[in-house]
């Protein structure tokens, strides 16, 4: 089962890109997840921008971007910047990171694969759900519209079939492919801001199965 993660959402096709073992590997360190993260809302930051909302230094910044740009993570924006002050993207399209499969991880490199695909995704969910934290601590700061147009947070309880639990994660990806990709590349537009859309499908791991 693969974890999408998306880029910012442009109006190119958004490609997902399987993730092999040398990106990875090159992806299994917390500030380069957060790198992507901040890069993903911020649409565009340079290495001391970077380095100013993470609490690091430019150089450790610039190093994780190189790194990050190595294996086809971000790259530099198009004619914006200068040789001094470089200004970074994440590249287009998003990627997937299929979760661990312990019967297939029988050497060392396959079990150096699982811990890093776990604590990649881990960090992921972790992000998301200090996003959530924060809108939960922040929403009464905001303009009353933005609470008003639609904001929700929801959660809904099923007994579902494989196949039922197929169903509706096409359905999700048909309304993305419908619906949210309309929305894609308004970065500039008056008006809009960062937001988050997030979708969650999976068995629980507590649960059982009826019997056939």
């Amino acid at each position: 089962m693969p974890m999408n993660h998306d880029s910012e959402q442009t109006p190119e096709p958004r490609a997902q890109r399987p993730v092999g073992p040398d990106a990875l590997k090159a992806l299994s360190h917390p500030l380069r997840i957060q790198i992507l993260d901040l890069l993903g809302h911020h649409s565009a930051l340079t290495a001391s921008g970077l380095a100013e909302l993470l609490g690091e230094s430019s150089g450790a910044t610039s190093y994780h971007l190189r790194q990050l740009e190595r294996h086809g993570f971000v790259q530099e924006v198009p004619g914006r910047g200068t040789a001094r002050e470089r200004w970074w993207e994440r590249a287009p399209g998003g990627f997937t990171i299929e979760l661990p499969d312990d019967a297939s991880a029988s050497g060392g490199d396959s079990q150096a694969n699982v811990i890093a695909t776990l604590a990649i995704n881990r960090e992921f969910e972790a992000m998301r759900q200090r996003k959530i934290m924060d809108f939960l601590d922040g929403a009464r700061t905001l303009d009353r519209t933005w609470l008003e147009s639609g904001a929700t947070l929801a959660t809904i309880n099923m007994w579902l079939t494989k196949e039922q639990l197929a169903e509706v994660q096409a359905e999700w990806q048909r309304f993305s492919d419908t619906v949210l990709d309309r929305f894609a590349g308004q970065q500039d537009t008056p008006g809009a801001r960062p937001v988050q859309v997030h979708f969650n499908a999976f068995p629980l791991i507590n649960g059982k199965e009826n019997p056939s």
